[in-house]
């Protein structure tokens, strides 16, 4: 779960596990390690059209989460980190 300033988003505050609960580092507005960030808007078809959620998971929690899939996440190395 993500905190921020004002309404407006303009700084990032805090990142809490939504799964866990630990405060993620953040650092003058910048999250400092590793987070899943989910943002997702369910359409038509779905139980929950037009419903957004959006959560953050810690590495850890992503780690432990992916780790029981049944099909392994895709992975593959970028060559730039923006």
């Amino acid at each position: 779960m993500r905190r921020y300033e004002d309404e407006n988003r303009t700084e990032l505050v805090s990142v809490v596990c939504n799964r866990c609960g630990r405060s993620m580092q953040v650092e003058g507005g910048i999250l400092k390690e590793g987070c899943f960030h989910a943002d997702i808007v369910f359409g038509y078809f779905s139980k929950r059209d037009g419903s957004r959620h959006r959560f953050d998971i810690c590495e850890g929690c992503y780690n432990e989460m992916t780790a029981g899939f049944l099909l392994p996440v895709e992975e593959e190395q970028e060559k730039e980190l923006l």
